[in-house]
C-alpha cells in the first residue's frame, strides 16, 4: 500500500476524472483533461461530429491534433467506415498527388497496375489531411475541386471518380497569414475552415499534467511489464513547472523514457534535464529566439500596445493580425516576458556573487 507520508502521489489515487465529453462516450481514452479550454474543445468535437462538415484543427506541434481528428470520426455517423490519414509534409508534390487521388496503369514509369488513392479509400469515411499548410501550391486547386465537387480524376485517367468523404485537416501554421502572403489559396482555406478547432498548448493547461502523467506512466509501465505505483512530489512539481514546447508528445516521450529508466515502484524521471533546457546557452541563439527578443523589445517600447499608429505592429512593419499570430506562435505575452526578465536578473545576480575562476 502507498502511504501519504512518502511525499508523492500513488497512481491509483490520480485516475483522471471523466470530462464532459467522456460522459457521452469518449472515443479515445487519451482525451484527458479538465481544463476549461480543453473541455470546450471536446464540446466542439461532440457538436461538429454530427454536422458532417469540414473541420480545421489548429494548434502547436504535439498538442494532439490527430487524436481530435480520430475522435471526430469515431463520434460521427461515418465511424463504421474508413478513417484515412495522410501527412502532406511527408511526400513530394508528385507522389502526394498520386497518394491522394491514385493512378491508372501506365500513368507514369513504374505504374504497372492501377492504384486507389486515399480519397477513394476513405469513401463514406473520413480523410485526415495532416500538416495541410505544407500542401504544395500547385496541388491545392485539385484538392479544392475534390472537396467541393466530391469527385476527382486519377493520374492518367479521363474519367471522374465520385466519392463521399468528410475532410478533417490540421496544421500548426497560421493559414490566414499564409493566405495573405499568397502561399495558400484563399478559396481552399475557407473550404477547410468551415468549423475551426484550436487546441490549447500544454503550458495553458498545466492543471491537466498530473492526470496525463499518471495515464502515460500506467500505459508504459504496463507495456514494459513494470510495477510503478508512485510519482514523487518533486518529480511532479518539475513536470508541472516545465513549459513543454513539444507539448503532450514531448511529455509522453519523456515519461516513456522515465519508465524505462525506473527500477522499483517509484518513478525515476531525469527532471534535471528539464531544468537545463530552460537555461539559455551563452552565444547561441536560434532565429526564433532572435525574432522573439526583437518583438518583445519593441512591445516594451510601446508599453505592449500592438495596434495603432505608434504600436508595435507599425514599428515592426507588420499588419496587426500578423504580429498577433507571431506572438501566439512564439509564446509571447506580457506575463511570460516579465518572468523571463526576472529569470535573467536572477542569473546575473548568481554570476556576480559567484564569478568564474
Amino acid at each position: 500500500m502507498i502511504h501519504e507520508n512518502r511525499g508523492g502521489s500513488a497512481l491509483h489515487e490520480h485516475i483522471a476524472r471523466p470530462n464532459r465529453f467522456s460522459e457521452r462516450s469518449n472515443p479515445s481514452p487519451e482525451l484527458i483533461g479538465s481544463n476549461p479550454k480543453f473541455l470546450a474543445v471536446l464540446e466542439d468535437v461532440r457538436t461538429v461530429a454530427a454536422a458532417d462538415c469540414a473541420v480545421l484543427i489548429q494548434g502547436d506541434t504535439g498538442t494532439g491534433k490527430e487524436l481530435i481528428a480520430r475522435a471526430i470520426h469515431e463520434a460521427s455517423a461515418r465511424r463504421d467506415h474508413h478513417y484515412v490519414a495522410i501527412n502532406c509534409a511527408a511526400l513530394p508534390a508528385a507522389l502526394l498527388e498520386s497518394e491522394l487521388f491514385g493512378y491508372e496503369r501506365g500513368a507514369f514509369t513504374g505504374a504497372i497496375a492501377a492504384k486507389m488513392g486515399r480519397f477513394q479509400v476513405a469513401d463514406r469515411g473520413t480523410l485526415f489531411l495532416d500538416e495541410i499548410g505544407e500542401l504544395p501550391i500547385e496541388l491545392q486547386p485539385k484538392l479544392l475541386r475534390a472537396i467541393q465537387e466530391q469527385e476527382f480524376e486519377r493520374l492518367g485517367s479521363t474519367h471522374a471518380t465520385r466519392v463521399d468523404v468528410r475532410i478533417v485537416a490540421a496544421t500548426n501554421q497560421n493559414l490566414e497569414q499564409m493566405v495573405a502572403e499568397r502561399r495558400f489559396r484563399m478559396d481552399l482555406y475557407y473550404r477547410l475552415n468551415v468549423f475551426p478547432i484550436t487546441l490549447p498548448p500544454l503550458r495553458e493547461r498545466t492543471g491537466d499534467i498530473p492526470a496525463l502523467v499518471h495515464h502515460f506512466v500506467r500505459t508504459y509501465a504496463s507495456r514494459n511489464r513494470k510495477s510503478i505505483a508512485y510519482v514523487p512530489d518533486e518529480v511532479m512539481r518539475a513536470l508541472i513547472a516545465y513549459d513543454w514546447p513539444g507539448n503532450i508528445r514531448e511529455l509522453q516521450n519523456f515519461l516513456e523514457r522515465s519508465v524505462i529508466l525506473t527500477k522499483g515502484a517509484e518513478l525515476q524521471a531525469p527532471v534535471a534535464e528539464l531544468v537545463n533546457k530552460r537555461l539559455p546557452i551563452p552565444g547561441v541563439r536560434t532565429l526564433a529566439d532572435a525574432e522573439r527578443a526583437h518583438i518583445i523589445s519593441t512591445l516594451r517600447k510601446t508599453n505592449w500596445a500592438v495596434g495603432g499608429r505608434n504600436g508595435a505592429a507599425a514599428r515592426l512593419g507588420l499588419v496587426r493580425t500578423t504580429l498577433i499570430a507571431k506572438m501566439q506562435k512564439l509564446g509571447i505575452s506580457r506575463d511570460t516576458a516579465d518572468q523571463c526578465s526576472e529569470h535573467l536578473d536572477s542569473c546575473k545576480r548568481i554570476l556576480v556573487s559567484r564569478p568564474c575562476s
